[in-house]
């Protein structure tokens, strides 16, 4: 996921957690995954943690994934940015059904360190798996090796998707690129090292929330404390702005709307008390809850930012980027995400999700087309939790099966397949 604070998303809400033991049982015991399989999601998942490349620095890491793909008979296509590739699995012989149904991965890492004592650790300074995506990719191959052993009863598009963690995402290229074109419905799981393994959160409507980042550069001419006057008081500017653009914004927009402006770097002047600077910069985000708030934004931010700074004439330059909009969960695919793991791992394996403050770039798919995303439990249970982006982040492997089976699932089941049961799905 594109930013740290994504962990604070809701992570159960039963009352008993599933048995590790047991579910991983349930997932080898799906049809197709045998000891072999199981092995070869090791196998890949610890390759990839071994190897993290950057966002849009993915070259050997897409290279291993085609390699993996083109093994298993299937032909790839790589994005034109560079990294990434699709690959399409046509349906068995005897299908009837041509609705194409997606399933993503995202498959670049962090620039941090890894602070982890693992045998298979990041041998790449400056970059690491620590928010999963390793084992993302890996399920995603296991997912290709049971669509090639057993063939779907309709095409299914695997997209190995670059630079997630650069915002606005590298789903932009993606979309831009045609991954998506023909696609009927798409699917994307997380880990959630919050959430044992056997519990899969499912929820309909949105997940996530909108990203922005604000990167504000003030300029005056500077000059003595003692003469604040005579010059546009920079300093003065910059607080107000850090301490007061929230308050306008919040009297600019719905309240409802679960919106929040954070600042994370303010840099101005030197070590000198009696001297007022003449730049200073503040660097902070822009979330949302709110769909409808995040498009709106864009055109309340900067003004606001720069009608503070004009008071103390002072000159702001701001420059918005606009981040990823909230990932918001189809109803019907959520019915059918939930009957998918129910398939796998019983009833007990549905685990309810609540809406994270966190961005993720699978929101340019939910813009286009009906998707669902989900949290895959990667906790032991017993162990220290690890958040996700942090360097001694850990997963429990025994969820690679789970995750591979529940996209097999999902790209199997009919539009119509989902149960009342699946109604669970909150």
């Amino acid at each position: 996921m594109s930013d740290s604070d994504k962990n604070d998303a809701n992570t159960g809400g039963k009352n008993s957690e599933p048995d590790v033991d047991a579910a991983h049982e349930a997932a080898l015991a799906y049809d197709g995954i045998d000891d072999n399989l199981r092995d070869k999601l090791v196998e890949w998942r610890r390759h990839l943690h071994t190897n993290p490349e950057l966002s849009y620095e993915e070259k050997a890491t897409t290279d291993y994934v085609a390699e993996q793909l083109e093994g298993l008979g299937f032909e790839v296509r790589r994005f034109s940015v560079g990294t990434g590739l699709i690959c399409d699995v046509p349906a068995a012989d005897d299908a009837t059904a041509d609705d194409l149904v997606a399933l993503r991965a995202d498959i670049d890492a962090l620039p941090m360190d890894e602070e982890t004592d693992l045998e298979f650790a990041s041998t790449n300074e400056g970059a690491s798996h620590s928010c999963g995506h390793d084992a993302h990719t890996a399920m995603l191959l296991g997912a290709a090796t049971l669509l090639a052993k057993n063939p779907p009863p309709r095409p299914v598009r695997l997209i190995f998707q670059p630079a997630e963690e650069q915002m606005p995402g590298g789903a932009v290229d993606c979309v831009e690129d045609g991954a998506i074109e023909g696609v009927d419905r798409i699917i994307a799981l997380h880990c959630d090292p919050h959430r044992v393994v056997g519990d899969v959160g499912v929820h309909a409507g949105a997940i996530t929330s909108s990203n922005a980042k604000i990167e504000v550069t003030l300029t005056s001419d500077g000059g003595h404390t003692a003469r604040p006057h005579e010059t546009g008081d920079l300093i003065y500017a910059l607080a107000s702005i850090a301490t007061g653009a929230a308050q306008v914004i919040d009297r600019r927009i719905d309240p409802r709307s679960g919106t929040v402006m954070t600042w994370g770097s303010i840099q101005a002047g030197g070590s000198a008390a009696n001297v007022i600077p003449s730049k200073g910069t503040l660097v902070g985000t822009v979330r949302s809850a709110s769909r409808d708030t995040w498009a709106q934004l864009p055109d309340v931010v900067p003004p606001a930012i720069s009608g503070i700074a004009e008071l103390y004439g002072v000159k702001a330059e701001v420059n918005y980027v606009q981040g990823v909009p909230p990932v918001v969960n189809d109803e019907a695919c959520a019915q059918l995400a939930a009957q998918a793991v129910t398939d796998v791992l019983g009833e007990d394996g549905v685990g309810e999700a609540d809406q994270s403050s966190g961005g993720e770039d699978f929101g340019w798919y939910t813009e286009e087309i009906p998707g669902i995303y989900l949290r895959l439990g990667v906790w032991d249970g017993d162990s220290d939790e690890t958040d996700l982006h942090h360097p001694a982040f850990m997963l429990d492997e025994r969820a690679l099966p789970i995750g591979a089976a529940v996209f097999d699932r999902f790209a199997r089941l009919d539009r119509d397949a989902a149960s009342d049961e699946s109604s669970n799905a909150s």
